[in-house]
């Protein structure tokens, strides 16, 4: 069978009982992804950095797409929990790379007043894969030099 797009888990979580994301009905289009490990969130402070909360999967996809993750509905209610950057963005090439072997995080905020704490093998947001365009001037030819935020780099 040709490899099209999935989860994979990423190194050094192989033997952590980390489960790959999967759709929980016919037609959702996001596959629940859950934490790798007890996640402590602190309530927000002005100038904090946002939490990462660990994965232990990368995902791999065609050249034209990109996994798309987005927040559970119900975090912000019930745990307070916002996405910094309001979506994230898998990119093909954060797949495998040098630094992080495209280990899939979630940058959150807290906006309760008190800690929120994520356990192990919690639902903490959904992947979407989905096809994106070009125009017709694009010419990018850089390649990824490393993980999580190195887009720049």
């Amino acid at each position: 069978m040709e490899r099209k797009r999935g989860f994979e888990i990423a190194k050094g979580w192989e033997a952590k009982g980390i489960n790959l994301p999967v759709r929980k009905t016919k037609y959702s289009a996001g596959y629940d992804i859950e934490a790798a490990e007890d996640t402590v969130i602190p309530s927000f402070k002005k100038g904090m950095t946002p939490t990462l909360i660990k994965t232990g999967i990368k995902a791999y996809m065609q050249d034209d797409e990109v996994l798309m993750l987005y927040n559970r509905s119900s975090n912000p209610k019930k745990k307070g929990l916002i996405l910094s950057n309001s979506v994230g963005v898998i990119d093909k090439d954060y797949y495998g790379n040098p630094d992080n072997d495209g280990h899939i995080m979630f940058a959150v905020y807290n906006v309760k007043d008190e800690d929120t704490v994520i356990k192990k093998g919690e639902a903490i947001g959904q992947g979407v894969f989905q096809k994106y365009l070009v125009t017709d001037d694009d010419n990018a030819e850089g390649e990824r030099k490393g993980g999580f935020g190195s887009t720049t780099k």
